[in-house]
Formats: C-alpha cells, structure tokens, sequence
C-alpha cells in the first residue's frame, strides 16, 4: 500500500497472552521506518508512548492484527465502519483469517509496504436486539451471531423467520447465524455447510436440533433473518464474534441483516481457501500421500 506524499498509517492490534507478540513488536519498530511506515498502536501495546497510540480507527490507512482469529474479529468490529485493509498475522494455532504466521512477518510487511497483495472483501452482518420498535443493542459480526442457552441441561423453543416469513421454530441448543466466512467457525461444528468466503450470503444453523428434518438454510445475502425465544429461561444469550454479546429475553427480538461495511482481508499470492482447508482442517487423508500426488501433478 502507497499513500501519496506521506507515511502509511498502520494502526496495530495484538492479542498480550501470545508470548510471540514482543518479539513481533519489536520486528515492527524495526522495519517500520525504512518501509516508511507510522505505528499506531493499540492502548494496551504502547503504555506510556503516547505518541504512538491508536486513538481512532479512522487515523489509520491498514489495520495490523497479532495474534489469532479472535485478534483479527476483534480489530474488524474496532474499524467499524472505516474500509482498510487487514493484515494478519497468526501467533495462534489455527489462524483461518490470518494470511501469515509469526515466522513470514518480515517479509509479509515488506510485500504489503510495496503493495505485494491482494484484497479479499468479506461481508459482515449487523444485529440487533429489539424490544418492540426500540433497539436496544446492535453489533457489528464479521463470523456468526449466536443465540444459545446457559447452564441448563434442556432444548429451546427458537422461532426463527427470513424476511418475515418463518423457517420453523426450532427446538435446539440454539442458533447460528453467520457470513460466509464464518461458516468454518462455530456453523461449521454445528453441521453447517463450508462456504467460499467471498461469496455473500446468510448461513442458519441450529445446534443440536431435537429432529433429525432441521437442517442448516442458505439465504440470500439481502435477507433478514429474525429469532424470538417462546417460553424460554432467562440464561438464553446472544454472543457476536464469540466475544461480546447480551442477555436475550423472551419478549425481545434478534434481526440479523447485511451489514453496509464489509472487511478487506489481505492475502499474498499463492495463498488460496481450499490450501487453507486442506492445511488447517487435515483435508486429504494421508499428509505424505497428498505430497507425493501433488509433485506427480506438478511434474505433468
């Protein structure tokens, strides 16, 4: 990334229960000024160096995410509605977002200094909970949105409709609701389906349904998805991103739409979603088979 006659802005968020991260930061503070680069960190990475500090996800032109997935959700809801780039870099185990480990930073900031990248732009849901015409929270979702009970040991009566028009009520642990690249989260431990994720669409899918007819619902990007709880205990919750969220009531709805702002996800060539899922989730079978086969295709 260039930006005409100044520094880019790189605002910089980290996840501090990585031991990794020091020695990431460091990498920066490095390379930053000879790739004329300006670090914007976080609060919690830059105590007592204000001059550094992130103070506003508009004063930034790239957003810098260290740590693993949960990291980069979280710096996505931190832009809101300010489209800029995302780099991540995983200092986690699984890391389906991120596009590099700790090991490539250096060489992953130089190729995005030099505009080495692709940008991969990703939907996100808007929810909200309303008590009649009010709205008393909303969020902003780059996986899933998530209605599902606490600690109790019994299924829920979940109505759920798209577009005004209902679905079924489910009687479930509870319900998924996610983009496109959340469909390799929690949807996907649920039984939902795996979705390329720059595609746009809306994925239900209920956990532990008490029927084996309920099955996961693909909608349109356009539509709006709408839960309500019938007679339901008081420890039904709602979770965003599996990090923020709010007790759901049964006289309350939960609207789940499009949201106006998507995320840009950068990615290097060479990179891809199908390596990432043979990688990641062990697609394949066999590791050594799948290299021998792969180098005699490569060799034909």
């Amino acid at each position: 990334m260039r930006v005409a006659g100044r520094p880019i802005r790189l605002g910089v968020v980290g996840h501090t229960g990585y031991p990794e991260l020091k020695t990431a930061l460091q990498t920066l503070g490095r390379l930053a000024p000879a790739l004329n680069i300006e670090l914007r960190l976080e609060e919690q990475l830059s105590p007592g160096q204000s001059e550094q500090r992130m103070t506003s996800p508009t004063e930034v032109d790239a957003l810098l995410s260290l740590g693993g997935d949960g990291t980069l959700l979280r710096g996505a809801r931190l832009l809101g509605d300010h489209e800029v780039p995302i780099l991540g870099v995983n200092l986690g185990r699984l890391g389906f977002l991120t596009c590099c480990p700790a090991d490539q930073l250096e060489t992953s900031l130089m190729r995005f200094a030099r505009g080495d990248y692709t940008v991969e732009s990703r939907m996100m849901l808007r929810a909200s909970v309303e008590v009649g015409r009010r709205e008393r929270q909303s969020w902003l979702a780059l996986n899933d949105v998530v209605i599902h009970k606490g600690g109790f040991a019994r299924v829920v009566p979940l109505r759920v409709a798209v577009d005004d028009e209902l679905i079924a009520t489910y009687a479930a642990d509870g319900v998924v609701i996610s983009t496109p690249t959340g469909s390799t989260a929690y949807s996907l431990s649920a039984g939902g389906p795996v979705v390329v994720p720059t595609l746009e669409t809306i994925i239900v899918t209920p956990v532990s349904a008490h029927t084996l007819a309920i099955r996961p619902v693909v909608c349109a990007a356009g539509s709006r998805i709408t839960v309500q709880a019938e007679d339901a205990p008081e420890e039904l919750m709602i979770t965003v991103d599996g990090q923020v969220g709010t007790k759901f009531l049964e006289n309350e709805t939960l609207s789940v739409s499009r949201a106006k702002t998507a995320i840009k996800i950068v990615r290097f060539p060479g990179s891809s979603f199908f390596a990432t899922l043979r990688q990641k989730l062990g697609w394949g079978g066999i590791p050594e088979r799948d290299q021998t086969w792969h180098a005699d295709l490569a060799a034909n």
